[in-house]
């Protein structure tokens, strides 16, 4: 049996899964709000751990291998988690070493983007394929590169935090950085350029169907903007396209850069391709070199909702062989 504990900003889930054949099968999952501080979050994941495997009559001898996906920056080398953007105030967190006190089973450790591009190499649509990156795009954005069949994590183990990329000297602040690639490209950045949009809208004396007044710009969500950009909502089409539009510039340099067979795009692609596929392209189309990008495919993830499931553990399979 496997165990998988998947952390991000927004939620975290704890999984029970199990090798079937040439898959990965889900035998339980318990997802929760990240909505405690870091100790008492990791105490509650323990605990519940714990609780699926007594509901399950499965004994800790019987896990192989424990793995953790959890928003980057970290270092799986060290075991620690580094002060990510989206998860406030788990700075230098060794959480490798209480799973592994904890269960007594091996952890691996690694940052949600590489864990998710493993799995979609391994079980989603990579496979077969030996050169692709995978991007969250969600609560952040991040990148995890499989390059001539292997994962490339980088001196430092930070390879792939592209969303700290500058992709405009201005804009949405994501990862600390204004105009950045997770400014423009995640579900925080969808909402602060949403809130700009909105503004210029209600200030002018029009209408914006996501968004009543400007009191209520605070509470706007990348989901209601969505929403409204399906129902034909002018302003949040526009707040669409523009992350279309910045979505494929840098889609652009990665291709340009990597010459990969595959982008694979998670969560918030998903759910709104039709917003941003034809725009996306659009840029791609004018920035890439004609040649790169004819030769990659760009897809939604295969493993599509369960990817974050799967991820964590993929990484419980690996942790049982050094």
């Amino acid at each position: 049996m496997l165990l998988g504990f998947d952390i991000g900003g927004t939620k975290c889930a704890v999984l029970l899964g199990r090798q079937a054949n040439d898959t990965i099968q889900i035998v339980h999952k318990e997802a929760m709000p990240t909505d405690l501080p870091v100790y008492e979050m990791i105490e509650k994941l323990f605990a519940v751990a714990e609780d699926i495997l007594g509901k399950h009559a499965v004994s800790i001898d019987e896990v192989t291998g424990i793995g953790i996906s959890c928003g980057g920056p970290l270092s799986s080398k060290r075991g620690l988690i580094l002060s990510p953007p989206n998860l406030i105030g788990w700075d230098n967190v060794p959480i490798v070493k209480m799973a592994a006190e904890r269960f007594n089973k091996p952890v691996l450790l690694q940052n949600d983007a590489n864990a998710c591009a493993v799995a979609e190499w391994k079980y989603g649509a990579g496979k077969g394929y030996d050169n692709l990156i995978f991007l969250t795009f969600g609560t952040g954005m991040g990148a995890g590169l499989i390059l001539n069949g292997q994962l490339y994590s980088g001196i430092s183990d930070l390879a792939g935090e592209v969303g700290h990329i500058r992709l405009a000297d201005n804009g949405p602040v994501g990862f600390g950085k204004a105009g950045s690639f997770e400014g423009f490209c995640s579900g925080g950045g969808i909402a602060q350029i949403a809130q700009t949009v909105a503004r210029e809208y209600i200030q002018v004396g029009k209408s914006v169907s996501f968004c009543n007044s400007l009191a209520d710009l605070s509470s706007i969500t990348a989901k209601a903007v969505a929403e409204a950009a399906y129902n034909g909502d002018e302003p949040a089409v526009q707040v669409y396209q523009i992350t279309a539009r910045q979505l494929g510039k840098a889609l652009a340099i990665f291709i340009d850069m990597l010459n990969p067979e595959m982008i694979i795009l998670g969560s918030i692609y998903g759910r709104t391709r039709e917003l941003i596929e034809p725009l996306m392209m659009e840029v791609i189309k004018q920035e890439a070199y004609f040649e790169s990008w004819q030769a990659c495919k760009i897809v939604p993830a295969g493993l599509s909702e369960n990817i974050g499931d799967m991820a964590a553990l993929c990484l419980a399979v690996m942790s049982n062989k050094g």
